[in-house]
């Protein structure tokens, strides 16, 4: 791992590549409130908002890359970290690319196109001695920690059953050329929204899913064509745990809930980017953080900074993306079947 100590005298600057909507409404103001690292570049193809991302944050020339000369910030001593908020079909070549020129990796969600990539991305990580993350927010989020500390204290009994549902209905007016369109570059309501709930059910049983059935649908055929609008898949854990899954464009779904034995807990929305909240059966309340600040991001961030200083391992590692890629590949596979019942790599 390169040498990055945590009595190092500035915080680790952070080069965003990609200057899409996520990271310029996000990330970059979540970057203003950091501690433990900072906005130090960018990579973009487009000049113009190279431009405007220097006059807004004070970013010298040295450290403003295009796409094609981005292995040349291998020499950029300011950036110590890469964020990789491009396209999916582009998380796996811009973080083999990132940890070649020795900088530690942050990878949005969902981690790659499929299972194979995302463990060529660990083993890249591995082999450079970078560190690698996902760009799990809702995992840095405290109402969501308190849920996931129920999987393993058990106050209502067993675990029996989960709801999950992530989805907006949008799209209606939306150019046809957007990604999330695009099945090439990992469009479709699974891969943008889908991961939200899978990773839910995972973190909320504490458990690897061992099979999957999923179907999916569309009701907008001039809108999706090659890519889901809608995916609803029924997941089964160990010991019987089952969790029925949605995800949408079609629809706005934000819930997850766990059915236990003597009880139930849930949260309501679940993966909004402020006011995550909930309830339980006995009238406890899911509700310590609702506002915004300090942002998700800017938790997410400052959390996976600190976790490099500190040369320990960050709390959304490569090998959960992997986990869920593995479920993903599984989600897929059985649609394609037509709902037959698919079993999931154990990894």
């Amino acid at each position: 791992m390169p040498c990055v100590h945590a009595k190092r005298s500035r915080p680790l600057g952070v080069a965003l590549v990609g200057l899409g909507y996520y990271s310029r409404d996000l990330l970059a103001p979540a970057l203003q409130a950091t501690k433990h690292c900072r906005l130090a570049g960018i990579v973009t193809g487009t000049p113009a908002k190279a431009a405007e991302w220097q006059r807004r944050y004070g970013i010298p020339d040295r450290n403003v890359y295009d796409y094609a000369g981005f292995d040349r910030i291998a020499d950029n001593t300011d950036i110590d970290v890469v964020y990789v908020v491009l396209p999916n079909h582009l998380h796996k070549p811009f973080t083999l690319r990132a940890a070649a020129a020795g900088k530690h990796v942050w990878c949005e969600k969902p981690m790659a196109m499929d299972a194979a990539e995302a463990r060529a991305m660990i083993d890249a990580c591995r082999q450079h001695r970078v560190q690698l993350a996902i760009g799990y927010r809702m995992q840095h989020e405290p109402n969501t920690q308190a849920v996931m500390a129920l999987a393993k204290s058990r106050p209502f009994g067993r675990l029996r059953h989960i709801r999950a549902e992530a989805g907006f209905h949008g799209f209606d007016g939306a150019s046809r050329d957007t990604w999330r369109l695009d099945a090439a570059r990992g469009g479709g309501a699974m891969y943008d929204m889908g991961v939200y709930a899978l990773n839910a059910a995972r973190y909320t049983t504490g458990a690897e899913p061992v099979a999957v059935t999923a179907t999916s649908s569309v009701e907008r055929p001039e809108i999706f064509r090659g890519v889901d609008e809608t995916m609803r898949f029924r997941l089964e854990f160990p010991d019987g745990v089952t969790a029925a899954c949605e995800t949408s464009f079609g629809r706005n779904l934000n819930l997850l809930r766990a059915q236990c034995e003597e009880g139930w807990y849930e949260l309501s929305p679940f993966q909004a980017y402020e006011g995550v909240r909930g309830q339980a059966s006995d009238g406890r309340r899911f509700d310590a953080v609702i506002g915004a600040t300090p942002a998700q991001q800017a938790r997410q961030m400052d959390a996976d900074a600190l976790a490099i200083l500190e040369r320990r391992p960050p709390r959304v590692p490569g090998e959960e993306g992997w986990r869920d890629m593995l479920a993903l590949d599984a989600i897929f596979a059985s649609a394609r079947a037509g709902g037959r019942r698919v079993e999931i790599a154990s990894a």
